[in-house]
């Protein structure tokens, strides 16, 4: 192992970088998908209802590898197929659409459980007040929303994290693909896995301890 650190050191470390980047990302879009379609399924109307439930049943019913497949290889088909014969997608923007996708279902159940948690008569109170529906939701409802959520968020994106790695189907540099051409040229899989599975425990155990403590924040503060 310690041969593999000393040639490939650099070069795992990056690609633990690039793997880090793609689950933030992934979780920022997933966040603006998941508030989206977690409203939807909150609001008192039953056709926005029907359409937050559909992108969540249908998006978890993907596996993600398909979903990777299909967002890389299958969308630039579709739009070139339209007349757009130039349009190309590299594998950086084609997972972080799979994994936001991905990712957004799972955080619109999150945003929704957040919201269905704060007591009703907050959003009456606020309305009761004169604020609109939507200033009643962003400004009383889901502030307080958001502070149960924070660790399932957490906890989320340690879900991300690791999920980043499958798509090293489609080429992405991240650190399980980088790892098995580490492992193809060195010779030592064992020890090159081994060292890719320590840097994850690493990162992850770091994230879960942090979600912990944020946990503990929030409870002694109610």
């Amino acid at each position: 192992m310690l041969r593999i650190i000393q040639i490939y050191g650099t070069m795992m470390v990056a690609a633990m970088g690039q793997t880090l980047l793609l689950a933030l990302l992934s979780l920022f879009f997933a966040c603006l998908l998941g508030l989206f379609f977690g409203l939807l399924s909150t609001v008192r109307n039953r056709a926005c209802n029907i359409i937050g439930a559909v992108y969540v049943d249908a998006i978890r019913g993907w596996p993600l590898i398909v979903l990777a497949y299909f967002v890389y290889f299958g969308i630039p088909m579709l739009i070139q197929g339209l007349g757009f014969k130039s349009f190309r997608m590299d594998s950086l923007q084609a997972g972080v659409i799979a994994l936001s996708l991905n990712c957004g279902a799972y955080m619109a159940e999150i945003i929704r459980a957040g919201i269905q948690s704060v007591d009703k008569g907050q959003m009456e109170a606020a309305r009761s007040l004169g604020l609109s529906y939507g200033k009643s939701m962003f400004k009383v409802v889901l502030p307080q929303a958001i502070r149960t959520m924070i660790p399932s968020i957490i906890n989320q994106f340690i879900i991300t994290l690791k999920d980043t790695s499958i798509l090293s189907v489609i080429g992405f540099p991240e650190l399980t693909n980088t790892t098995k051409n580490v492992s193809a040229n060195v010779g030592l899989p064992m020890q090159a896995w081994l060292l890719c599975g320590l840097m994850y425990m690493v990162v992850i155990i770091i994230l879960s301890k942090a979600s912990k403590n944020i946990e503990r924040r929030i409870n002694r503060g109610r």
